[in-house]
């Protein structure tokens, strides 16, 4: 039994999906408010309150902001009753707080968890991102590649035409040499509004009809993308985005030193780890939180790469 195996255990992997299950619980009490904030304070808050009571000794390496942006979850911030291993946590306790807001469709409380020192602490500014789902060989798509190579390399593979190829894209104006890219060689493009950590998970699923992620997005959402990645088999690439002077200092306050590196999956997740994303809005991963006979009930995707394992958990908790 390896070291990772022995702190990664089943025990541990439960209590983290407890933790994005009272979050998820905390904020879809909110869906359809219109209140942004108020959504994404409770996740903090019972996300926290969970992670303080874990056997272990956390760090939070990815999370709401640095100390001085963020009085909880802060970059920094040590969680756990302080026994037990030494645990990189990275978490967004409401990914997708604006369609929280709005009751729209796919909004998360995510959190990944691994062996202390392993997850990459990214600075808070944009990435280049591309994953692909298991079963590909290394170096079948790249990210110095242009979308259009990526999409003919990945349908060669496959023994299908561009055209029956699915890529997930973000919906935003910096994206629209992309988009056309991609559907000037008949790529099919799904464009989502917000979320692009359910959006790099898609392409672990078949029934999603997507087999590439590519766009710009969140660093810090890179990294918990890419463990639930490790977790598959997938495969995932990022080149940080540097809009000014003071996004590099940033970054170069946390040690990133050469600005053009390109991450592979094992450069942002250098260990196993434990992947946990509940629905708070219904989603294609998961199901969002639900009201049956005084219950709440849950669905989480629930990932643990040091035992091979994935499930999708359903919780039914008696409503408070």
């Amino acid at each position: 039994m390896s070291a990772t195996t022995t702190i990664l255990t089943a025990e541990l992997a439960m209590r983290a999906a407890v933790a994005t299950e009272v979050a998820a619980i905390a904020s879809a009490k909110l869906a359809g408010r219109g209140d942004e904030k108020a959504a994404d304070q409770v996740a903090v808050d019972a996300m926290r309150t969970a992670l303080n009571e874990m056997a272990m000794q956390g760090v939070v390496v990815i999370g709401e902001g640095e100390r001085d942006e963020a009085p909880m979850l802060y970059i920094g911030e040590e969680v756990g009753t302080g026994n037990g291993p030494g645990i990189d946590i990275a978490l967004d306790p409401l990914e997708g707080t604006t369609l929280t807001a709005k009751a729209m469709s796919n909004a998360l409380c995510v959190l990944a968890i691994a062996p202390r020192g392993t997850l990459l602490h990214a600075p808070d500014t944009y990435m280049d991102k591309l994953a692909i789902g298991p079963g590909y060989p290394k170096g079948i798509v790249d990210i110095d590649r242009s979308p259009a190579d990526n999409v003919r390399a990945l349908a060669k593979f496959k023994g299908v035409e561009p055209s029956d190829i699915g890529v997930c894209v973000l919906d935003r104006p910096r994206h629209a040499k992309i988009i056309e890219e991609l559907r000037s060689v008949g790529a099919v493009v799904h464009l989502i509004s917000d979320g692009d950590v359910a959006g790099v998970i898609y392409c672990t699923n078949p029934t999603t009809g997507v087999d590439m992620y590519v766009g710009q997005g969140g660093a810090p959402e890179g990294v918990l993308a890419a463990a639930a990645l490790r977790c598959v088999g997938g495969q995932f690439q990022g080149r940080l985005v540097f809009r000014n002077a003071d996004e590099k200092a940033r970054a170069s306050r946390i040690g990133v030193t050469d600005f053009d590196r390109k991450y592979d999956l094992e450069d942002l997740v250098q260990s196993d780890a434990i992947f946990a994303a509940t629905g708070v809005t219904n989603g294609a991963l998961v199901r969002g939180v639900r009201y049956e006979a005084g219950a709440a009930i849950t669905q989480t995707l629930l990932m643990n790469s040091a035992e091979g394992m994935v499930r999708i958990v359903e919780t039914r908790r008696l409503a408070k």
